[in-house]
């Protein structure tokens, strides 16, 4: 599985941004869909503009997340990942918070 792509100023801002967008929601942090959104249109992109295969993009972006989490993305969304998430879909997902009832109903 190649987890580097090729030198492109494009290709290194998708990666960079893949790094830090993990690297927050591994922190416990929000991510805004701004981002998200953004980095994905910068995935559709680069697959126009041949500068990857929407495969090394995908293995690309799962090496961040795997550097971030300490686990794959199909050991966190299951083997079907893709199937939930097709492409350019990023599953950042901030954790869920945790939610206490207010009343004693």
């Amino acid at each position: 599985m190649n987890t580097t792509l090729a030198p492109h100023p494009l290709l290194n801002e998708l990666q960079t941004r893949w790094r830090d967008m993990f690297a927050a929601l591994a922190a416990g942090d929000d991510l805004p869909p701004g981002p998200r959104l953004r980095t994905e249109g910068m995935m559709e992109a680069a697959l126009l503009q041949q500068l990857a295969t929407e495969e090394e993009l995908l293995d690309a972006m799962q090496h961040c997340y795997q550097a971030a989490f300490g686990r794959s993305l199909a050991e966190e969304f299951g083997a079907d990942w893709r199937d939930f998430y097709p492409f350019p879909q990023i599953p950042a997902m901030a954790a869920r918070a945790p939610v206490f009832p207010s009343t004693a109903d």
